[in-house]
């Protein structure tokens, strides 16, 4: 009963398989090989538009090194208090743009509230020497408490960035549970709605370790700037096409967005199985792999004598996350011990 991470998952065997069938004779380093190519052009048909990339082996390197073209030393990123860059990158974007800062606004369930965004924006002021003033904001795809934005909650939130001068930001590490069977295009929620570059997870979803810098509109120009930071951080690696061919592994089939609908649905099962159990309360509702349950001490150590493993969250409670390769007999597992546990 391993609930504890995604990024717990093994690699997807569409995945290995890609990269043994690469595995021979020599291409062009640093990305300028065939596979990167086809990457590009795979995902300008998925994103309806030209885009630049360039792949890295974590969200962490792909967040930073996005952000560090959108703010310098002298600004701040506006994020969720909540948001992976504040509470789980060590400090990276602050790093990668040379001492810049992030400032952080609330929210329900991880989500960015517009009013909060909108009244931290005009308190600003450049020109007072004690505050850093904000560049651009950052908002998390699925959010870190599992849940999604929406369209019109995304647009809400370009739109604001935009009347304030801000360039925007998403990390969509959980990209495809966010919008797997919610009827929106990966271009509708993205650059259609004003966001200018984003990092796009694979890691999490069948990848060994692949994510994607996607930079859009007039960002694209800056795709050369983007290769020196990665450079000069260690992120360009010379072997690129191994990363690339992870991606394209998943993308083929639409592969990404079936793995995805498998763990979302599993994340809904473990929520039926934790509710019906009366275990104890959902944190936040259950829009993608994951299930933050509110449950008391006593039960969550019993479950974990059976073999349960599950995080502690920040919040107070436990955070369960599925993954592509959840079994169903883990899920089985769950219910038996949830059937179990001694509530009084």
């Amino acid at each position: 009963m391993d609930f504890s991470s995604d990024t717990s998952a093994s690699a997807h065997p569409a995945v290995l398989e890609a990269l043994a069938r690469i595995n021979h004779g020599s291409q062009p380093s640093y990305g300028a090989d065939e596979i990167t190519a086809q990457l590009r052009q795979r995902l300008s048909v998925i994103f309806e538009c030209d885009v630049e990339i360039l792949p890295v082996v974590s969200g962490t390197a792909a967040n930073a090194l996005c952000l560090s073209l959108l703010y310098g030393p002298l600004q701040s990123v506006i994020c969720h208090e909540e948001a992976h860059i504040e509470r789980d990158e060590r400090g990276a974007p602050e790093f990668f743009s040379a001492g810049g800062k992030l400032s952080c606004v609330s929210g329900q369930h991880a989500r960015i509230d517009p009013v909060h965004l909108k009244a931290l924006c005009e308190k600003a002021d450049p020109e007072f020497v004690h505050e850093t003033p904000p560049a651009a904001v950052s908002l998390t795809n699925l959010t870190e408490s599992g849940t999604r934005y929406s369209l019109d909650q995304v647009a809400e939130i370009c739109d604001l960035a935009k009347a304030f001068g801000l360039n925007v930001h998403m990390d969509g590490a959980r990209f495809a549970n966010a919008i797997v069977n919610t009827g929106w295009s990966p271009a509708q929620i993205t650059w259609k709605s004003g966001v200018q570059c984003m990092s796009l997870g694979f890691t999490k979803n069948g990848a060994i370790g692949c994510d994607i810098i996607v930079l859009f509109g007039d960002m694209r120009q800056r795709i050369g700037e983007l290769r020196a930071r990665a450079k000069r951080a260690g992120h360009l690696p010379p072997k690129m096409r191994f990363i690339s061919v992870q991606a394209l592994a998943l993308l083929e089939g639409d592969l990404w967005l079936s793995l995805a609908e498998h763990a979302n649905q599993c994340a809904t099962e473990v929520s039926r199985i934790l509710l019906n159990g009366e275990l104890g309360v959902l944190a936040h509702p259950v829009e993608g792999n994951e299930v933050f349950a509110k449950l008391p001490e006593t039960i969550f150590d019993q479950l974990r004598q059976m073999g349960l493993k599950a995080y502690p969250w920040l919040d107070g409670s436990i955070r369960f996350v599925c993954h592509w390769a959840t079994q169903k007999t883990e899920l089985v597992q769950l219910d038996k011990a949830s059937s179990s546990v001694s509530i009084t």
